[in-house]
């Protein structure tokens, strides 16, 4: 079945500032032109340093405001370094989406405690790293917002999924807190919760993962769960915090 991707909005994010993590490729690289395209700063932050770069000069080539930082979102030390450099640069930031993520398809009963812990570590570990080191500079903004990529398989938990499905369920927890405690200094924090979602390595197998799970039949595009990330962000959502924001094509609802 085909669809039309949402168009973004012009100017609904000029003059913000913003942080995607995992930002090289996939979804984060979908987040970065989605958020460029309406006018934001974005920095794009990765351990994939050539794609990082690569996709960041692709948007300048496009007029577009982006630049490429390492990030190992699991290492306070990187975080501290790219809160210096955006300080030094912006003195704010205004949107912070943790969109890095890993995955390991692994029966629990043979699930390492090593792979556990790495996928925690960054799904879940970054997220709470990257928001308690960012709040400074989020505070410094009077549109602070932040969304952390969650997935269905939170909430429902999937076969082969034990770490992953953990780490993003503690995601929606921790999102839900950090919306709390956020909330006296102005800055919204929400989940984006993905269902399928359509990348190079899966384009080609349309019946296979959850979309014969999935009611309308198909993985999304990145570019649709970027126009959610944008519609967060901005201010149509000013009094949205501390929710989910579930772009599933229906599977949760079966």
């Amino acid at each position: 079945m085909s669809h039309t991707p949402p168009a973004p909005v012009p100017g609904r994010l000029a003059h913000r500032v913003a942080l995607i993590t995992g930002g090289a490729r996939g979804q984060g690289a979908a987040h970065a032109l989605r958020l460029a395209g309406e006018g934001a700063s974005v920095i794009l932050a990765d351990v994939l340093d050539d794609e990082g770069r690569r996709t960041a000069e692709e948007l300048c080539s496009q007029g577009l405001d982006a630049a490429y930082v390492h990030l190992d979102v699991s290492a306070p030390d990187d975080w501290q370094r790219v809160h210096e450099l955006l300080d030094a640069r912006f003195g704010r930031l205004d949107i912070l989406v943790n969109n890095a993520g890993i995955v390991q398809v692994t029966d629990l009963a043979d699930q390492s405690l090593e792979g556990w812990n790495r996928i925690l570590a960054v799904n879940l570990t970054g997220a709470f790293l990257g928001m308690r080191t960012m709040l400074p500079l989020l505070r410094a903004s009077s549109h602070g917002a932040v969304v952390n990529t969650s997935s269905v398989f939170g909430p429902s938990g999937a076969v082969g999924y034990a770490a992953y499905a953990a780490s993003k369920a503690g995601l929606l927890g921790l999102t839900r807190t950090a919306a709390l405690e956020f909330a006296p200094a102005g800055i919204r924090v929400n989940a984006l919760v993905p269902g399928g979602v359509s990348t190079p390595i899966n384009a080609q197998e349309p019946d296979g993962g959850v979309v014969p799970e999935t009611p309308l039949g198909r993985r999304a595009d990145p570019s649709e769960l970027a126009a959610a990330v944008a519609y967060l962000v901005c201010d149509d959502a000013s009094f949205v915090t501390g929710t989910e924001l579930v772009v599933d094509g229906g599977f949760r609802t079966r």
